[in-house]
């Protein structure tokens, strides 16, 4: 064999033997704390504002490129419901909150030994949008609010994302995501929304912090 030759076969052994041990390298768990906007879409659009939205998320990353991951998005007041309930402390404040419950995975696409990594990816999804009653201060009383409504219904959801490493153990990222949920709820009157059956879609883009163990 030439030197030539052999110099050729040598390349691609030393750029496996390289590569081998950083894809080896990976975290099982992650917690993904999240701050962005619901933006609601489809039969919500004419009866929902867009509003500020918070998460979070727990990951178990079972191969290099794959984890299984469930969360909870909350979007606050997109509903504008400022109703009173009347109680023996005076008017207690009624306002609405949608939650979105995530249950899939995602698929993850690391470059540079992953300091970067490109997201794709989805699953089930559970709505309920519900009406909570501000409790008195203080703690010492627990306040019924039988006149708070609630809708809910299954879906699924889709994301997109990227993120960075912030250290070089790779244990602190940052980044950014978009996730679309798509669902049919039913069950009460929600604000401006009729008691029907409704296609629903929300957009939620949102800025991510995650830290990986």
């Amino acid at each position: 064999m030439s030197p030539a030759s052999r110099s050729a076969v040598k390349v691609p052994i030393l750029l496996l033997l390289i590569l081998l041990p950083a894809q080896a390298q990976y975290y099982r768990h992650s917690v993904r704390i999240t701050g962005g906007a619901g933006l609601p879409r489809d039969d919500l659009e004419q009866f929902f504002d867009i509003s500020p939205a918070f998460g979070f998320s727990y990951a178990y990353r079972f191969h290099r490129n794959f984890q299984a991951e469930a969360g909870l998005d909350t979007v606050f007041h997109a509903a504008g419901i400022r109703d009173y309930l009347e109680t023996p402390y005076g008017p207690l404040r009624i306002k609405d909150y949608q939650f979105m419950v995530p249950l899939g995975g995602r698929v993850m696409v690391p470059f540079a030994r992953d300091r970067f990594q490109f997201t794709a990816g989805g699953g089930a999804a559970w709505l309920r949008y519900q009406e909570f009653v501000r409790q008195p201060y203080g703690g010492y009383y627990q306040i019924d609010c039988p006149p708070c409504r609630t809708r809910s219904g299954w879906g699924y959801y889709a994301l997109v994302g990227f993120s960075v490493a912030l250290d070089s153990g790779r244990h602190f990222r940052l980044g950014a995501h978009t996730k679309v949920y798509r669902a049919e709820t039913e069950g009460d009157s929600f604000g401006a929304l009729p008691r029907i059956v409704t296609s629903d879609a929300w957009i939620v883009p949102a800025a991510e912090f995650s830290f990986s163990f």
